[in-house]
This record gives C-alpha cells, structure tokens and sequence, in this order.
C-alpha cells in the first residue's frame, strides 16, 4: 500500500518575482498548499539577486516588475550567467511578439493573464518534470520509493504516513542520496527563505524520519555525517 501525502508536496523551492503585493501573496499561498517551499520578491534586483544565489528548482517571474531588471532582462542575465533554473513568465501582454522575445530570452513556459491558479500549478508540474531539470517522477533509494507526482510515499510496499515537510525532507536526501548535506542546505532547500527555523528544527525532522523509517523497519538509511550534517545511504 502507498500513503498520500497530506497537502501534496514535491519538496521544491519557488521564487516568486511579482511587484502586485496581493497577486504574489495569492500565488505563494497556492504553491505553499502544494508543499512547495516559496520565497517572495517584488522588484527585478531583489529577484535577481535572490535567483542568482539561492537553489531554487522554478521561477515565476512577473513581465512587468520595476528596477533595473524587468522580468525578461532579469531572466536574460540569469541565462548569461550560466543559471538554467526552469522559469515560467506571467504577463498581461500576451501577444505573439511578447511571447517570443520571452521565449527568445530563455523562458521554458509563457502565461498570459488572467489565468487560473489550476493552470498555473499545472503548468509549474510541468516544468518540475521535464528532464532537463533532473526531475524524477519515480525516486528509488533501496526499499523506499517516492512518486512525486502522486504525492506517495512507501518502505517495501508499506506505506509511510508523512507530514508536507517530512515528505519534502526525506526527497531531498533522496534526491541526493550518498552525499552528506549541511544542515544549512537542508534549510535553504526544504524550508521558505524567510521561515522560523530554529537551531534544532532539521535534528527534529529528521528524528521524525527515522522513527517512521530506520526504526520502524529496523534499518539505518539516514546517516549522521559528524561535523558535515546527514545523508540517505543504503548500508
């Protein structure tokens, strides 16, 4: 049997570049309730700023947004900088000229506006799927399987019942699985920008991810890598 993960999560970190406060706000609610992890900018600089140094996996980058970078002249330096981050532009000029020069500008995706949320979701999934991104739908580690895509997760056909951020915890070691990863990477990736996270928020997680996985089925997949952080590894 296989659990479905409450609320839906693919474990995946978004930013959001839109200078309507309101729209950025209803957009980051809707990604979050996904279990996405969502950062918020509201000008092409702090956007900029934000994509070029932070591991995000999709940007959502508003056409028209104010500062020295508009939506197509931030994600044309982000693509001269050697960033490749999938990234879907929104705009309300939604001719074929528009979209080309967005097109032309390294944009994977194109919405006009108005468009639904549904749509919008739908087409971020897309984006996290295709394979350029490196984005398995179906990730194995030994026994334990993850569908991304249907939100499940199960040890030898067992189902595991997770919570949104212990679901995007255990990807992420799954997706880097045999590489030790900081505590600071952890947080950057599976945690908001701006979260409250505490010293001891990761230790507690992944407490909670052993008791369901290395304890409850007598294994020890999640390792601690002293003076480094944990990691995923099949003894």
């Amino acid at each position: 049997m296989h659990y479905e993960v409450k609320s839906g999560n693919c474990g995946m970190r978004i930013l959001v570049v839109e200078d309507e406060v309101k729209i950025a706000q209803a957009l980051a609610r809707a990604l979050r309730q996904q279990g996405y992890a969502v950062d918020i900018e509201h000008d092409g600089d702090a956007g900029y700023a934000m994509a070029r140094t932070e591991p995000y996996d999709v940007l959502i980058l508003d056409r028209m947004i104010p500062g020295e970078y508009d939506g197509i002249g931030l994600l044309r330096q982000l693509r001269t900088d050697g960033i490749m981050t999938p990234a879907l532009i929104l705009t309300a000029l939604g001719s074929v000229d528009q979209k080309t020069e967005g097109l032309d500008a390294g944009a994977d995706d194109y919405l006009a506006k108005p468009y639904s949320i549904d749509e919008l979701l739908a087409r971020v999934r897309a984006l996290l799927r295709r394979p350029t991104a490196q984005q398995d739908v179906i990730l194995k580690v030994g026994k334990l399987s993850l569908n991304t895509t249907l939100h499940q997760a199960s040890y030898d056909s067992t189902m595991l019942e997770l919570t949104v951020k212990e679901f995007a915890l255990l990807e992420y070691l799954m997706r880097n699985a045999g590489r030790p990863l900081s505590k600071e990477q952890i947080i950057s990736h599976v945690w908001d920008f701006d979260a409250d996270v505490l010293p001891n928020t990761v230790e507690v997680y992944i407490k909670y991810l052993r008791t369901k996985i290395d304890t409850r089925f007598n294994v020890k997949y999640i390792k601690t890598v002293r003076g480094v952080g944990y990691k995923l590894e099949v003894a």
